[in-house]
Protein backbone atom coordinates (compact mmCIF):
# COMPACT_ATOMS: atom_id res chain seq x y z
CA UNK A 1 0.00 0.00 0.00
CA UNK A 2 1.49 3.29 -0.73
CA UNK A 3 0.76 6.57 -2.49
CA UNK A 4 3.46 5.63 -5.00
CA UNK A 5 4.44 2.85 -7.39
CA UNK A 6 7.99 3.32 -5.70
CA UNK A 7 6.59 2.80 -1.98
CA UNK A 8 4.51 -0.16 -2.74
CA UNK A 9 7.23 -1.87 -4.46
CA UNK A 10 9.11 -1.64 -1.55
CA UNK A 11 6.21 -2.75 0.54
CA UNK A 12 5.68 -5.73 -2.00
CA UNK A 13 9.37 -6.37 -1.74
CA UNK A 14 8.97 -6.47 2.27
CA UNK A 15 6.57 -8.37 2.58
CA UNK A 16 8.00 -11.10 -0.19
CA UNK A 17 10.98 -11.28 2.13
CA UNK A 18 9.18 -11.92 5.43
CA UNK A 19 6.80 -14.36 3.92
CA UNK A 20 10.35 -16.18 2.62
CA UNK A 21 11.28 -16.16 6.26
CA UNK A 22 8.60 -18.05 7.44
CA UNK A 23 7.96 -20.58 4.61
CA UNK A 24 4.84 -18.74 3.10
CA UNK A 25 4.83 -17.93 -0.44
CA UNK A 26 3.44 -14.71 -1.91
CA UNK A 27 0.43 -15.87 -4.83
CA UNK A 28 1.40 -13.37 -7.63
CA UNK A 29 -2.26 -14.58 -9.44
CA UNK A 30 -3.87 -13.49 -6.77
CA UNK A 31 -1.61 -10.20 -5.06
CA UNK A 32 -2.72 -7.21 -6.99
CA UNK A 33 -1.66 -3.41 -6.20
CA UNK A 34 -3.32 -0.09 -6.45
CA UNK A 35 -1.86 3.43 -5.52
CA UNK A 36 -4.50 6.20 -4.72
CA UNK A 37 -3.60 9.59 -5.69
CA UNK A 38 -5.82 12.71 -7.51
CA UNK A 39 -3.15 12.55 -9.81
CA UNK A 40 -4.96 11.04 -12.95
CA UNK A 41 -1.25 9.82 -14.43
CA UNK A 42 -0.04 8.22 -10.85
CA UNK A 43 0.71 4.59 -10.76
CA UNK A 44 1.00 4.39 -14.58
CA UNK A 45 3.27 1.68 -14.51
CA UNK A 46 0.33 -2.08 -15.13
CA UNK A 47 2.57 -4.39 -13.70
CA UNK A 48 5.46 -4.67 -11.23
CA UNK A 49 8.24 -7.32 -10.99
CA UNK A 50 8.71 -8.56 -7.62
CA UNK A 51 10.77 -11.66 -7.26
CA UNK A 52 10.69 -12.75 -10.61
CA UNK A 53 6.59 -12.41 -10.55
CA UNK A 54 4.32 -9.69 -12.14
CA UNK A 55 1.75 -8.33 -9.46
CA UNK A 56 -1.18 -6.29 -11.70
CA UNK A 57 -2.17 -2.83 -10.88
CA UNK A 58 -6.36 -1.95 -10.52
CA UNK A 59 -8.45 0.66 -10.77
CA UNK A 60 -10.74 -0.70 -8.05
CA UNK A 61 -11.18 -3.85 -5.71
CA UNK A 62 -13.36 -4.60 -3.20
CA UNK A 63 -12.08 -4.69 0.82
CA UNK A 64 -14.13 -5.97 3.72
CA UNK A 65 -17.07 -5.28 1.77
CA UNK A 66 -16.48 -1.54 0.78
CA UNK A 67 -15.24 -0.33 -3.06
CA UNK A 68 -12.10 1.21 -3.01
CA UNK A 69 -11.25 3.46 -5.85
CA UNK A 70 -7.56 4.61 -7.46
CA UNK A 71 -9.26 8.59 -7.32
CA UNK A 72 -10.54 7.71 -3.47
CA UNK A 73 -14.48 8.16 -5.49
CA UNK A 74 -17.32 7.17 -3.51
CA UNK A 75 -19.66 7.03 -6.43
CA UNK A 76 -18.37 3.64 -7.23
CA UNK A 77 -19.37 2.40 -3.47
CA UNK A 78 -22.49 3.79 -4.28
CA UNK A 79 -23.38 2.37 -7.46
CA UNK A 80 -22.16 -1.37 -5.85
CA UNK A 81 -24.42 -0.90 -2.65
CA UNK A 82 -27.75 0.09 -4.92
CA UNK A 83 -27.02 -2.87 -6.77
CA UNK A 84 -26.78 -4.74 -3.96
CA UNK A 85 -29.67 -3.26 -2.13
CA UNK A 86 -31.48 -3.65 -6.22
CA UNK A 87 -30.67 -7.58 -6.00
CA UNK A 88 -31.51 -8.09 -2.38
CA UNK A 89 -34.97 -6.48 -3.53
CA UNK A 90 -35.16 -8.82 -6.03
CA UNK A 91 -34.82 -11.78 -4.46
CA UNK A 92 -37.77 -11.35 -2.73
CA UNK A 93 -39.75 -9.80 -4.89
CA UNK A 94 -42.40 -12.58 -5.16
CA UNK A 95 -42.83 -12.46 -1.49
CA UNK A 96 -43.90 -8.92 -1.64
CA UNK A 97 -46.32 -9.39 -4.53
CA UNK A 98 -47.60 -12.48 -3.52
CA UNK A 99 -51.22 -12.02 -3.32
CA UNK A 100 -50.99 -14.60 -0.42
CA UNK A 101 -49.95 -11.99 2.23
CA UNK A 102 -52.20 -8.81 2.81
CA UNK A 103 -50.54 -5.32 2.17
CA UNK A 104 -50.56 -4.43 5.84
CA UNK A 105 -48.26 -7.74 6.49
CA UNK A 106 -45.78 -6.65 4.00
CA UNK A 107 -45.44 -2.83 5.68
CA UNK A 108 -45.04 -5.20 9.64
CA UNK A 109 -42.41 -7.28 8.24
CA UNK A 110 -40.27 -3.99 6.32
CA UNK A 111 -40.96 -1.71 9.45
CA UNK A 112 -40.15 -4.73 12.21
CA UNK A 113 -36.81 -5.38 10.02
CA UNK A 114 -36.06 -1.49 9.68
CA UNK A 115 -36.95 -0.73 13.46
CA UNK A 116 -34.55 -3.71 14.87
CA UNK A 117 -31.46 -2.11 12.32
CA UNK A 118 -32.05 1.16 13.74
CA UNK A 119 -31.95 -0.77 17.60
CA UNK A 120 -28.87 -2.41 17.21
CA UNK A 121 -27.09 0.90 15.48
CA UNK A 122 -28.40 2.49 18.37
CA UNK A 123 -26.93 0.05 20.81
CA UNK A 124 -23.80 -0.45 19.02
CA UNK A 125 -22.73 3.20 19.46
CA UNK A 126 -24.19 3.95 22.83
CA UNK A 127 -22.10 0.71 24.54
CA UNK A 128 -18.78 2.53 22.41
CA UNK A 129 -19.55 5.86 24.14
CA UNK A 130 -20.78 4.88 27.72
CA UNK A 131 -17.93 2.14 28.07
CA UNK A 132 -18.11 -1.06 30.21
CA UNK A 133 -19.37 -1.18 33.63
CA UNK A 134 -18.45 -3.14 36.66
CA UNK A 135 -20.72 -5.68 38.20
CA UNK A 136 -21.82 -5.23 41.25
CA UNK A 137 -21.88 -8.87 42.39
CA UNK A 138 -19.11 -10.52 40.80
CA UNK A 139 -16.87 -7.31 40.37
CA UNK A 140 -15.99 -8.09 36.66
CA UNK A 141 -16.39 -6.12 33.72
CA UNK A 142 -19.53 -6.27 31.81
CA UNK A 143 -21.04 -4.25 28.55
CA UNK A 144 -24.18 -2.20 29.44
CA UNK A 145 -27.48 -3.70 29.19
CA UNK A 146 -30.18 -1.99 27.23
CA UNK A 147 -31.97 -0.76 29.76
CA UNK A 148 -28.89 0.58 31.17
CA UNK A 149 -28.34 2.54 28.65
CA UNK A 150 -31.80 3.63 28.04
CA UNK A 151 -31.45 5.48 31.72
CA UNK A 152 -28.03 6.64 30.86
CA UNK A 153 -29.08 8.47 27.52
CA UNK A 154 -32.74 9.18 28.41
CA UNK A 155 -33.52 10.74 25.57
CA UNK A 156 -36.69 9.09 23.54
CA UNK A 157 -36.49 5.49 22.28
CA UNK A 158 -35.02 5.87 18.12
CA UNK A 159 -37.70 3.82 17.49
CA UNK A 160 -41.29 6.26 18.68
CA UNK A 161 -39.06 9.04 17.64
CA UNK A 162 -39.24 7.25 13.72
CA UNK A 163 -42.74 6.53 14.33
CA UNK A 164 -44.11 9.66 15.26
CA UNK A 165 -42.23 11.48 12.45
CA UNK A 166 -44.05 9.25 10.08
CA UNK A 167 -47.20 9.85 11.30
CA UNK A 168 -46.89 13.65 10.90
Amino acid sequence: MGGIVDTVKKNAEALVAANKETGLEVNAHKTKYMTVSRDQNAGRILCLKIDNSSIERVEEFKYLGTTLTNQNSIQEEIKSRLNSGNACYYSVQNLLSSRLLSKNLKIKIYRIREEGRLRVFKNRVLRRVYGSRRDEVTGEWRKLHNEEMRDLYSLLHIVRVVKSRRMR
